[in-house]
């Protein structure tokens, strides 16, 4: 069992006001940092397909990223490197390893708010 992190300051921040914004295409990342911990919430499209909105910008043949996450609205399927796929909906938590594209499934926008990757996530390559 991990060991628990000791949080040292009471504090609150909003996503509608976020300490940063990314905005690929159908894509919108909030990412509001607390000392020691960066939470995002993610919001994509219809349409969105993170090798067509989100490569462009990081550069890189899949998802490289880490995501320990809470799906709050909509439906993800994620597909790993190996072939495995799994949709994620909402009211389900979820981890996916690196390696890997993700799309929303059906008209519905997907919100997620993520614990592990927002620091990174979206962030184009400079």
């Amino acid at each position: 069992m991990a060991t628990p992190v000791a949080v040292s300051k009471f504090e609150t921040k909003s996503h509608d006001s976020p300490d940063e914004t990314r905005t690929p295409a159908k894509t919108r990342v909030e990412v509001v940092r607390l000392e020691g911990f960066t939470i995002g919430r993610l919001n994509f499209e219809p349409g969105w397909r993170w090798s067509e909105c989100i490569k462009p910008a990081v550069g890189t043949e899949s998802c490289q990223n880490s995501h320990v996450g809470y799906a709050v609205t909509g439906q993800l399927m994620v597909r790993l490197e190996n072939g495995t796929e799994k949709r994620i909906s909402a009211g389900e938590s979820y981890t996916i390893p690196p390696g890997h594209d993700a799309w929303v499934e059906g008209s519905s926008p997907f919100v997620g708010i993520e614990v592990m990757s927002a620091e990174q996530y979206a962030k184009p390559t400079s």
